[in-house]
């Protein structure tokens, strides 16, 4: 009887700490600790695919957390190791950043929890493949599973964030490291910005209290 081998499902996120991903990455490192500053003196939180090298990018000495996600698993690791629920307080954090850890599996889980983790008026930094990139071909058969502009702002809104209509773009459009810095029609390259806020309804304030004025008696 020949031995039983155990199988492991690959990562998809694994794709960006490869030879095509990486370039990609490199090209928002710039956006990401403008992001991570943003807010200051706020905490802030960034999550990236297990597997990549954030070593270029300098976390600002600032309060936050770094973490690392593996497709298909609620479990994180880096400076602490957690799962979802998040071991962080209700509005605890001003920025967070999700660099392409969505790319793979259910959004949701993880958007409500950066939900619920955001302080009002903060501010969730988004990075996603783009579909419609030449590029995309480099990812085939990865498992990642990129969406449109439309089924982000559905997922977004469905975590009760507020999607700005402004959308950037980054990464190569074909030949990797040369075309990262951003060369090549800005639609067509590989990586797409969101960004998304959390905002909270205002107190309605208190009817003012009616007065009847009376004219004071004769004397």
């Amino acid at each position: 009887m020949p031995a039983f081998a155990f199988t492991r499902q690959p990562d998809p996120l694994a794709w960006f700490g490869t030879g095509h991903g990486g370039p990609l990455l490199a090209s928002e490192h710039a956006r990401v600790s403008q992001a991570l500053t943003s807010r200051t003196p706020q905490p802030w939180l960034w999550i990236a695919p297990d597997g990549s090298d954030p070593s270029p990018v300098a976390a600002p000495a600032t309060r936050g957390l770094r973490l690392r996600a593996r497709a298909g698993s609620h479990r994180l690791a880096g400076q602490v190791q957690c799962g979802l629920p998040l071991p962080l307080p209700t509005e605890a954090m001003g920025v967070i950043v999700l660099q392409h850890v969505l790319d793979a599996g259910d959004p949701q889980p993880l958007l409500q929890e950066c939900s619920r983790i955001l302080e009002p008026g903060g501010r969730l930094w988004l990075f996603v493949l783009n579909p419609w990139s030449p590029y995309r071909l480099r990812w085939r058969g990865a498992g990642l599973v990129p969406r449109a502009l439309g089924q982000w702002r559905l997922q977004l809104a469905a975590a009760g964030l507020v999607v700005s209509e402004h959308v950037l773009h980054y990464g190569p459009v074909w030949k990797g490291l040369a075309d990262a810095p951003g060369h090549g029609p800005a639609p067509f390259r590989a990586a797409r910005l969101l960004q998304a806020e959390k905002r909270v309804a205002g107190l309605i304030p208190p009817a003012p209290v009616a007065r009847a004025w009376r004219a004071a008696p004769a004397a």
